[in-house]
């Protein structure tokens, strides 16, 4: 495997026509770096409105009001039936079915009104199209979490007095947190890739940055390793924070923590093993 693994980076590190030159003139170049940054504003940004969004619709899936759980169980099943690319081009373009947008007093005069294209810009319409998405997918995340915790804990709450908002705030959601954090920790990780697709927005994030850049020297390959190169480092730093997250989480849980990569490092360098009698 690893002479496999080696012939491989030994191929692709000295192919004749790959200008590793290329690479390192643009791996820190202006317009790379403001990638980066827009990028990493659009994961945080529809993150927001993916998790709060999440929380709230999955709440109301779980509400005996039939009324709510079929508004969650509708927003779920349409927005999971339906590319997030088709969603991210709707916003971009909403304003040729909706020019302006206002707010008025019915029946008078009195009102106000705005261009579509000025309140949602092709950065707003990429956040609103990824995090709306991303809402759908979360609620069921956080609906799985909430399903695990068990219910004699909710009658008991419930018992003492406590509404079915303390409840939910106090009791159910810090230990459905355990459940809830691994698969958002990996919605995160898959959003920040995701953003990617704003390119039919016309936003400047990342890849389209990497491309732009292409479409002027020809080095297409190259330019894709440098996006490629920040991708990796971002979403390594996204793994690690979830690692922390899940350990701290679980605290209560288990008997032992999972060892951090760093104590994992000091065990292997400094435990020695001293053979027995034969």
């Amino acid at each position: 495997m690893l002479l496999l693994a080696f012939a491989g980076i030994y191929t692709v590190v000295t192919a004749p026509l790959l200008h590793w030159e290329t690479f390192w003139q643009f791996l820190f170049q202006r317009l790379i770096l403001d990638g980066v940054r827009l990028t990493l504003v659009l994961t945080v940004a529809a993150m927001v409105i993916g998790i709060t969004l999440g929380v709230v619709l999955a709440v109301m899936r779980l509400s005996p009001n039939p009324v709510m759980s079929a508004v969650s169980w509708f927003y779920i099943w349409f927005f999971r039936g339906t590319p997030v690319l088709v969603q991210i081009f709707f916003w971009f373009n909403v304003a040729i079915i909706l020019p302006y947008v206002g707010v008025g007093i019915p029946f008078t005069h009195f009102g106000i009104s705005v261009s579509t294209n000025v309140l949602i810009p092709a950065v707003v319409a990429a956040i609103f199209g990824l995090g709306f998405n991303e809402a759908a997918y979360m609620a069921e995340i956080v609906r799985a979490g909430i399903i695990s915790v068990e219910h004699g804990q909710t009658e008991a709450a419930q018992a003492l007095g406590m509404t079915r908002l303390q409840v939910m705030r106090r009791i159910v959601l810090p230990q459905a947190m355990r459940v809830i954090i691994p698969p958002t920790g990996n919605e995160t990780i898959s959003m920040l890739k995701t953003t990617s697709l704003a390119f039919v927005a016309s936003v400047p994030e990342l890849f389209t940055r990497a491309d732009q850049i292409a479409n002027s020297n020809f080095r297409y390959v190259e330019l894709l390793f440098v996006a490629s190169f920040w991708y990796l480092l971002m979403t390594s730093i996204l793994t690690v924070g979830q690692f922390y997250m899940e350990r701290y989480y679980a605290r209560g849980a288990q008997r032992e923590l999972t060892p951090t990569p760093f104590q994992r490092l000091r065990r292997l360098l400094f435990t020695f093993h001293v053979p027995g009698p034969t």
